[in-house]
């Protein structure tokens, strides 16, 4: 079904080394992200040297205050282009547990190179279609690119279900209770440079406090009832379409997704194979 040097290629996206050399942050005895350490000058006090051999740097002081000090700071100051994607939206902050320690403005997230999770929705029709949206022209990220049915950031407040259930509202007007068969399939990971903090792909000096995506997808499929239309509601998308399997394999490996929709799509078709 699908190209087997694509596929490598989409693989090797998704699995990024930073462009710059980034040291561990660390936070109340855990790692919870990656800086630059030029960044780490330009927060004074916020931060201070673990002393440990990688040269880790320890947020100073209690965890949500700080980061979100350390947000604004950089906000102000146009750092890593926080203020280009502040959103006023306050993301978990999670130890290898998967424990949330902590929550920091998501704008922040990237510079800081904190791990973020999101929530996908696959829609599929009773005879295998699938609904995909096209992202609006002035989102901050991959404006324009098609993704799936309906994907979101999990914020702070939210359980993996809740953020489900809101942002299939607020995306595509569909009630999850309305859709068969809601099922969470599997998981995707990505981590990569973003292209946010590199703009046209220019050289970055070292204080621009370049991004770095870490990021856990968890992803769902339904089946979305024939006659039930998705209709955006928060002015994210600019439209949708429903493509049978031959149409959207071609436009995923003609790269018109999100790397983070292109990923889950190929489970989800190659799934559908088993």
């Amino acid at each position: 079904m699908f190209d087997p040097h694509w596929l490598a290629g989409l693989r090797q996206r998704a699995r990024q080394a930073p462009l710059m050399p980034r040291v561990p942050l660390w936070a109340a005895g855990h790692a919870i992200g990656s800086v630059l350490p030029s960044l780490c000058g330009a927060l004074g006090r916020r931060v201070r040297p673990s002393g440990s051999a990688d040269g880790a740097w320890q947020v100073n002081g209690p965890l949500t205050p700080t980061l979100n000090d350390i947000a604004r700071l950089m906000r102000d100051q146009r750092i890593g282009h926080v203020a280009h994607y502040w959103r006023g939206e306050q993301l978990g902050v999670y130890n290898g547990s998967g424990e949330c320690l902590g929550s920091i403005e998501r704008g922040a997230v990237r510079p800081l190179g904190i791990a973020t999770r999101a929530v996908h929705l696959v829609g599929r029709t009773a005879n295998g279609s699938m609904w995909v949206q096209q992202r609006a022209l002035d989102k901050a990220n991959d404006p324009g690119q098609w993704d799936t049915l309906m994907g979101g950031m999990v914020p702070a407040s939210d359980s993996l279900q809740t953020a489900l259930t809101r942002e299939t509202q607020e995306e595509a007007g569909l009630d999850v209770a309305q859709l068969r068969e809601v099922t969470q399939r599997g998981r995707v990971s990505i981590s990569r440079p973003t292209d946010g903090d590199a703009p046209g792909g220019s050289t970055v000096s070292p204080a621009s406090g370049i991004g770095y995506m870490v990021e856990v997808i968890d992803w769902f499929d339904c089946v979305v009832p024939d006659g039930l239309m998705p209709v955006n509601q928060d002015g994210e998308v600019a439209q949708f379409q429903l493509l049978r399997a031959p149409e959207l394999v071609e436009r995923l490996q003609g790269n018109a997704f999100t790397l983070e929709a292109s990923l889950i799509l190929v489970a989800a078709l190659q799934g559908s194979r088993q």
